[in-house]
């Protein structure tokens, strides 16, 4: 979604975010002055004040979040632009609904930034990160019901195994699903911190700087999976074509190969079926100036489409 700037002089000062890739959507996408724009992923308004300042008065921006902080941070940063500004809670997957509510029924720009905020992976009670004992939560809604701690201590070793192969790609899952079966059977996990440490023992691995972390696919999986992240982006996917004004622009900004290959796909398939033109006819990645003042744009991948 965003990134952080390093900020380490002053821990107190408000987290400020770098919207990543916002040069390539600049020379790809230009909204009209009554235009509709829909920020999928608005955070804390980083797309959507860029966006936001092309629209005028008669313009609308829609942005949606699962996060009530960013919400809140969201209505701040972007109280000064001219356009109508609504901001909602609620995934991504619920935009048609939004929309419909609304009145809202075709739009000129749906933009999804699939990454999330610095500001998230140092929340001790999100449970994103395992640089430090945080609770095994991963929920980037608070209002979901299972957490990772729920699936870690509760599936069963095959569905572990299936969910660190299937959202984490990673080939040891069957060896850290029965790491972590035999763990749980003494002690249930709690803390990230336990979680990681588990796979580093299962797979006789030492983490070290430059490299990943033993503990990044299993953790990537879990996040996935507690977020239904693939299944809000096939829905999103798949409302879009209905929502979009001739001539709008569809743009997702992905973080790894399982989003990217899905939103390529969906692409793709549009396009043959006389839905889209492919603006972008591979992922554009972010510069090396970007990387240089943004290390978290090292992973991203931005595709654009046109509604024909």
């Amino acid at each position: 979604m965003t990134a952080q700037q390093d900020n380490a002089q002053d821990e107190s000062l408000p987290v400020e975010h770098i919207p990543v890739l916002t040069e390539p959507l600049l020379e790809w996408i230009l909204l009209p002055k009554d235009g509709v724009m829909v920020d999928a992923t608005v955070g804390h308004g980083g797309h959507s004040q860029i966006f936001g300042r092309m629209l005028g008065p008669e313009g609308y921006l829609l942005g949606l979040d699962v996060d009530q902080n960013s919400i809140q941070r969201a209505h701040s940063n972007l109280s000064d632009l001219a356009c109508r500004v609504e901001l909602v809670r609620e995934n991504f997957a619920g935009m048609n609904e939004v929309l419909s509510h609304q009145n809202i029924d075709k739009v000129d720009f749906i933009l999804a930034d699939l990454g999330f905020c610095s500001g998230q992976l140092d929340d001790a009670d999100r449970g994103l990160s395992f640089q430090k004992p945080m609770s095994l939560d991963m929920r980037l809604d608070d209002r979901l019901k299972t957490t990772a701690a729920d699936l870690v201590n509760g599936l069963s070793q095959t569905e572990l195994a299936d969910v660190i192969y299937e959202f984490g790609q990673d080939r040891a899952s069957r060896k850290i699903a029965r790491s972590i079966v035999q763990q749980r059977s003494q002690k249930k996990f709690t803390t990230t911190t336990e979680l990681a440490m588990l796979i580093c023992r299962a797979m006789k691995l030492t983490p070290h700087p430059g490299r990943i972390h033993p503990a990044t696919r299993t953790f990537q999986a879990l996040r996935i999976a507690v977020n239904r992240e693939l299944e809000s982006l096939h829905t999103l996917l798949t409302d879009a074509p209905d929502r979009l004004n001739p001539g709008g622009f569809i743009a997702i900004i992905s973080f790894h190969s399982l989003e990217d290959g899905r939103v390529k796909r969906n692409f793709r398939q549009n396009k043959a079926d006389g839905i889209y033109d492919i603006l972008t006819k591979k992922p554009i990645a972010a510069s090396r100036e970007e990387i240089t003042r943004n290390p978290r744009a090292r992973s991203a991948k931005l595709r654009i489409a046109k509604r024909l």
